[in-house]
């Protein structure tokens, strides 16, 4: 048996331990610093489709607070639809192009490519290694002036809110079943994703295709179908029977549950 010193010791050491991942876990998230463009016309119209293959973005529930995120930021596409909170940084701006004190929250939706050929500070806003968001004008207007056109800004990740369901749009083929996941609550991104038809008891694994677009090579067009989600803060829900039988490749299907 150890001696009791030593255990004492060993139980300190544990609570300490316990102690420092509890306030790691409740620490703030810190502010980071990037830049931001913007894109699309006033009235946003050019921010619809993109990378993450939302398509229509009123349709998807993220309307025009929105940006596109360059390569470090989008990461390949794990990064779709997750929610930053952004605003000026008066330290750095010019004063005549910063709105200080305001904040915006936007939903990643599209990859800010890179542009080998301009310098990083010079037009290459978007190459690596730069965080920076390109966002819809409209929400670049909140917390910049447009002769401005480009920023400083500081942008934290935050939870997403939103209304109503998650939703489904099915498109693809026969045997190449593609789902565009959207309106997604809490961390916004997906980590994994099943389905399941209703004339079966097993889960089926789907991949990523590209973006908020996921797959399954099994046949199951015009059957009933569930899914069971995981986003990428451990949130896992599953939506039974939420895509009706007879589907057909087009529609789009909105459950009545959301992550928090």
């Amino acid at each position: 048996m150890a001696p009791a010193p030593a255990i004492a010791v060993a139980l300190l050491a544990l609570a300490c331990c316990w102690l420092a991942v509890t306030a790691a876990d409740k620490a703030p998230i810190k502010w980071q610093r990037a830049n931001a463009t913007f894109y699309g016309g006033a009235d946003a119209s050019g921010t619809m489709g993109g990378a993450c293959g939302y398509d229509n973005l009123y349709m998807a529930g993220y309307g025009t607070r929105t940006a596109a995120l360059s390569t470090v930021l989008f990461d390949d596409g794990a990064s779709c639809g997750q929610c930053y909170k952004i605003a000026c940084d008066r330290k750095r701006a010019d004063p005549a192009f910063c709105k200080p004190g305001v904040t915006v929250t936007i939903t990643a939706t599209n990859l800010c490519p890179p542009n080998d050929a301009l310098p990083n500070d010079n037009g290459g806003w978007c190459n690596l290694p730069r965080p920076h968001f390109d966002m819809a004008q409209p929400a670049w207007e909140k917390i910049g002036v447009y002769k401005g056109g480009i920023i400083p800004v500081m942008y934290q990740r935050v939870p997403c809110v939103r209304k109503g369901g998650v939703r489904f749009r099915m498109v693809g083929h026969d045997y190449f079943n593609v789902v565009i996941v959207m309106n997604v609550a809490g961390a916004g991104s997906i980590k994994s994703m099943d389905i399941k038809s209703s004339d079966s008891n097993d889960w089926l694994l789907m991949s990523r295709n590209w973006g908020a677009n996921w797959q399954s090579g099994t046949y199951l067009t015009g059957k009933m179908l569930s899914f069971r989600i995981t986003i990428t803060d451990g949130q896992t829900i599953e939506f039974k029977n939420v895509v009706t039988g007879g589907w057909k490749f087009g529609q789009t299907f909105a459950s009545k549950l959301q992550f928090k």
